[in-house]
């Protein structure tokens, strides 16, 4: 794919990560990028050589055409944080070409051909320190005051993967470790979607035994989530459980990485959301200390967001939106695998703040 500019043209790039199981860097050889908006919420304008787009993100930058007219690569690689896994290394491109990119004569012939394109500096795929260095510097440009500071809910989420036995290890689906295959879960709990009836079209018919609202607002087994975490926690239960909040709540949600079968960085999603990321770090999540190292005054504005490999990331919200709402792990084989819960937020005071009837016409499942 190419896309032509014009020498001291002004170019918005929308980029979005498209893909299933990858974070993505990115970056265009030889010019600045100036991040200026993520996950249609505005930033704080910054400028930067590549930027790092997890799965089911999005990211505006403003790029300026003032190199020697040419041909540069736009390019994208995986960013892998997942210790011993395989994936996909290779490089994908597009061409920036300038209108006035000179081409070199062939032979002395009048043909000509375009100049190879100049490819640019991408990290390695394990540059952990070039991804938080990009996070970091993502700011909301219109944050200030909009923040919540009192907490009605709080809720603290392990976030990792597991392994689970198999009843025939010959199963291509039993990929994991001594005839086992691998399992996702938050707060130990791998989510089972169900198969009779959709969570909101149950919760709206009041239909019985489809999810259950007890998902635990923190894990039931307290551990070392970074450390050497025993087997006896790497396989999870299954069920359909949700987390019910009121309407208007103010709500705060931890979201901890565990080692268990390895650290990565999960890029955790919210249905119907926009949230504030207040904070994170490296470790276990301390209640007692990090809350007094929040940015309360200039947090982005995201809908999803990438957990550190071993570490952990605080967002915040008002629950404003009533209805079930997804909350998962945006690489599609974790969501598969069960890293997954759903919000149920209750009706408020009239129509306005309720879920609007389901119409009369509407196909049963």
């Amino acid at each position: 794919m190419k896309f032509q500019v014009d020498s001291g043209e002004k170019i918005l790039l929308r980029v979005i990560n498209a893909a299933m199981n990858q974070e993505l860097f990115f970056a265009v050889a030889n010019h600045k990028l100036t991040v200026v908006e993520a996950d249609a919420s505005y930033t704080k304008p910054f400028t930067t050589s590549v930027i790092m787009v997890g799965p089911g993100q999005t990211t505006n930058v403003l790029l300026t055409a003032d190199q020697t007219p040419g041909r540069y690569y736009m390019a994208a690689r995986a960013y892998q944080t997942a210790q011993n896994a395989a994936f996909d290394n290779t490089t994908t491109t597009a061409i920036l070409e300038y209108d006035s990119a000179p081409c070199n004569a062939k032979n002395g012939k009048q043909k000509s051909f375009p100049l190879a394109p100049v490819l640019p500096q991408l990290p390695a795929f394990n540059d952990t320190n070039t991804a938080r260095a990009f996070i970091s510097q993502v700011k909301g440009l219109k944050s200030k005051g909009k923040v919540p500071t009192k907490i009605d809910k709080s809720l603290f989420f392990t976030v990792g993967l597991g392994l689970i036995n198999c009843t025939n290890p010959n199963s291509p689906r039993c990929q994991g470790p001594n005839g086992t295959r691998f399992t996702a879960s938050i707060n130990n709990i791998s989510f089972v979607f169900p198969r009779r009836n959709s969570l909101m079209q149950a919760y709206l018919q009041g239909q019985q035994g489809v999810f259950t609202t007890d998902f635990p607002s923190s894990p039931l087994v307290k551990f070392d989530y970074t450390g050497n975490v025993s087997r006896g926690l790497w396989q999870p239960v299954h069920g359909t459980k949700l987390v019910k909040l009121k309407y208007g709540a103010n709500v705060q949600i931890v979201l901890q990485d565990t080692s268990i079968v390895t650290t990565e960085e999960h890029p955790m999603h919210i249905h119907g959301y926009n949230f504030y990321v207040v904070g994170m770090g490296t470790g276990n999540f301390n209640p007692a200390k990090d809350p007094a190292n929040f940015n309360l005054i200039d947090p982005p504005h995201r809908n999803t967001i990438g957990t550190p490999p071993g570490g952990w990331v605080a967002v915040r919200f008002v629950a404003d939106n009533p209805g079930i709402w997804l909350l998962h792990c945006h690489i599609d084989s974790h969501l598969t695998w069960g890293l997954a819960t759903a919000l149920l937020v209750e009706n408020g005071v009239g129509t306005l703040q309720s879920v609007l009837s389901p119409p009369l016409d509407l196909p049963r499942c």
